[in-house]
């Protein structure tokens, strides 16, 4: 299920690096609190050590038994290297280990973090000899959804070697051609200025004539833009007063959906009095064994789940409903690997599964995060 909700699963990892971070001292916490928690959401098992290799070995010519943080491998073989940091430690590639082992593994890519900028490394400039640019960054703290996007492609279940390259490769491109662009909007050189030149004079120029063009190109680069986003922004004001309006209408007319208690702002998430019900029941079984101030709830589009301390991993009990009205109830499996439904015909029937409920609260309370 948890690739249903990968957004939120790394939105989450975010605002627990911004309540954190203040409080992680040393590289090793960092690991535990910031980058073991992003490879499960990546789908990786990191109590599998078959699966997440920690200090994981390469052997560099006469130097035998060097180590890098992480390796993530696949029937056998490592698919990605993983150096990892101090949160606050900058990230370069100069004397890194990661450069230094790539060229030696059967990886492909290779990731250097500190928990809150991830930098995703391949080989597309030289085979088998890490660029030395990344082809993608990422800024747990600045996320947009387009590199999450791009993040996802890692995830176990979606893993594609050839297509994360190809997209490596146009994502390279991307960068460069952006930084070429920017560098020209700013400063127009003399060929980006020739270009225009002859255009407006039927293939004509001269030095004198480019001289003349350079500053009333800049100007008219810049004027356009403005003109970009004074359309954008009279967009997004004409579409605000649209949905306050439609908004306005709905609660008017009363189409909310039946049952709902509350419903999230772009309308995908609905909170019915059901889920809130299955919430009471939980904490009512749990009320001998922990403070019910513990237990919270987070709905999904898919699902609606009841947690310990707000932690994304401690969650206790999944609900279900179907539009046809099929309740079910899941529970985590094989220490959180998996999970496993049953139907049940009304929300009391959680009643039924007090004993399930308390014993997935005590595996709950003794994982360690």
């Amino acid at each position: 299920m948890a690739t249903l909700d990968f957004k939120d699963t790394i939105v989450q990892i975010s605002e627990r690096i911004s309540k954190l971070k203040d409080s992680i001292e040393t590289e090793e916490a960092t690991k535990n609190a910031f980058i073991l928690p992003m490879l499960q959401a990546l789908g990786y098992d990191v109590f599998n050590p078959l699966e997440v290799v920690p200090e994981f070995t390469c052997d560099i010519g006469t130097k035998k038994g060097e180590k890098i943080d992480f390796a993530i491998q696949k029937n056998g073989k490592p698919i990605i290297l993983i150096e990892a940091k101090y949160w606050k430690q900058e990230l370069s590639l100069l004397d890194n280990q990661l450069l230094r082992y790539f060229h030696v593994s059967d990886a492909r890519f290779g990731i250097l973090t500190n928990g809150i900028i991830y930098k995703f490394y391949t080989d597309i400039d030289k085979n088998n000899v890490m660029d030395e640019k990344p082809f993608l960054e990422v800024n747990m703290e600045n996320l947009t959804d387009a590199k999450i996007e791009q993040m996802k492609k890692f995830h176990k279940s979606y893993f594609n070697e050839n297509e994360i390259l190809s997209t490596a490769n146009e994502l390279k491109l991307t960068i460069a051609i952006k930084g070429i662009v920017k560098h020209e909007f700013l400063n127009p050189g003399e060929d980006f200025t020739k270009f225009f030149v002859k255009e407006i004079n039927d293939g004509k120029y001269s030095a004198k004539l480019i001289e003349a063009y350079t500053p009333i190109l800049k100007k008219c680069i810049q004027s356009y833009i403005n003109d970009v986003i004074s359309e954008r922004l009279n967009t997004a004001i004409e579409s605000g007063k649209e949905n306050i309006e439609n908004k306005e209408n709905k609660k008017e007319q009363s189409e909310i959906p039946e049952g709902a208690v509350e419903v999230s702002e772009d309308g995908k998430i609905v909170t019915t009095q059901e889920e809130l019900d299955a919430f009471m029941i939980v904490k009512n079984i749990l009320r001998q064994k922990i403070d019910v101030s513990r237990i919270s709830y987070k709905d999904f589009q898919s699902y609606f789940t009841i947690r310990i301390d707000e932690s994304q991993w401690k969650w206790i009990v999944r609900l279900s409903i179907s539009k046809t009205g099929i309740i079910k109830i899941g529970f985590p499996t094989e220490d959180y690997k998996n999970n496993k439904w049953f139907t049940i015909e009304k929300i009391d029937d959680i009643y039924n599964y007090s004993d399930r409920i308390i014993q997935t609260l005590e595996i709950a309370l003794k994982m360690q995060l």
